[in-house]
C-alpha cells in the first residue's frame, strides 16, 4: 500500500526571523511600498489564469485541445496558502479544460471560468465569503482586469501586462507570469505572517 505524501506544515517564526528571511529572499521586490501589515492581512488570493498563472501562450494540438504549462512554484505557493488558511480564486475569461484540470490537482476551491467581469465577479465571491476588499488580492495581467485589480486591497499584476493593468496595480512582480509571479505574492503574505515552510 502506498504511504500518503508528507506534507509540511507552515511553523510560525518570530518577527526578527521573519524579517530575515524577508530581506534575504531572491524574489522580493525592493520597490515594494505594501507594508507587511497589508500583506499579513490577506484571507483572500484571486488571480486571472491565462497571464498570470501561465505566461499567456495556448498550444492548441490539431484535434483542437489545448495544452497550458504551468508552473510547479506557483502550485506549491498556493498549496500552502490553502493550508494557511487563505481562499484561493481563479477568474478566467475563458473556458478551458487545462485550467479545470489544474485547478482540480491543486484543489482550488473557486474557479470561475468565461467571466470577461472580473471586477464583478470578484467582488460577488468576497461578499459571498464575508471578505472586505482589503483582505483580497487580485493578479491581473490584461485591461479586463484593471478593474479588478484597483478594488482589491492589493492589486498586483506583471510584467509585460497591457498598460491598464500596470497602471491599475500597487504592486508588479519580478518574476514573470507563469514562471513564479503568484509564488513571489505568495511569499509576501507568508514572510509577513511570520510563515516559512524550509525544514
Amino acid at each position: 500500500m502506498a504511504k500518503e505524501p508528507k506534507v509540511t506544515k507552515p511553523r510560525r517564526v518570530s518577527a526578527r526571523t521573519a524579517r530575515a528571511v524577508s530581506r534575504t529572499s531572491k524574489i522580493e521586490n525592493k520597490q515594494s511600498k505594501i507594508s507587511p501589515r497589508r500583506w499579513a492581512a490577506i484571507r483572500l488570493l484571486a488571480m486571472d489564469v491565462d497571464g498570470v498563472l501561465t505566461d499567456g501562450s495556448l498550444h492548441i494540438n490539431s484535434d483542437g485541445s489545448e495544452t497550458k504549462i504551468f508552473s510547479v512554484l506557483d502550485g506549491m505557493g498556493l498549496g500552502r496558502c490553502l493550508r494557511s488558511g487563505i481562499d484561493i480564486a481563479w477568474i478566467s475569461g475563458r473556458h478551458s479544460g487545462a485550467t479545470t484540470v489544474r485547478a482540480s490537482e491543486l484543489k482550488i476551491p473557486h474557479l470561475l471560468q468565461g467571466r470577461v467581469d472580473k471586477h464583478v465577479a470578484l467582488k460577488e465571491l468576497a461578499d459571498r465569503l464575508g471578505i472586505p476588499a482589503s483582505e483580497c488580492v487580485y493578479i491581473g495581467d490584461d485591461d479586463i482586469d484593471a478593474a479588478a485589480i484597483r478594488w482589491a486591497g492589493i492589486g498586483v499584476s506583471v510584467p509585460g501586462a497591457m498598460p491598464a493593468a500596470l497602471a491599475a496595480a500597487d504592486y508588479v512582480t519580478t518574476r514573470l507570469p507563469g514562471y513564479g509571479a503568484v509564488r513571489e505574492v505568495c511569499e509576501h503574505i507568508f514572510a509577513a505572517r511570520g510563515l516559512t515552510f524550509v525544514p
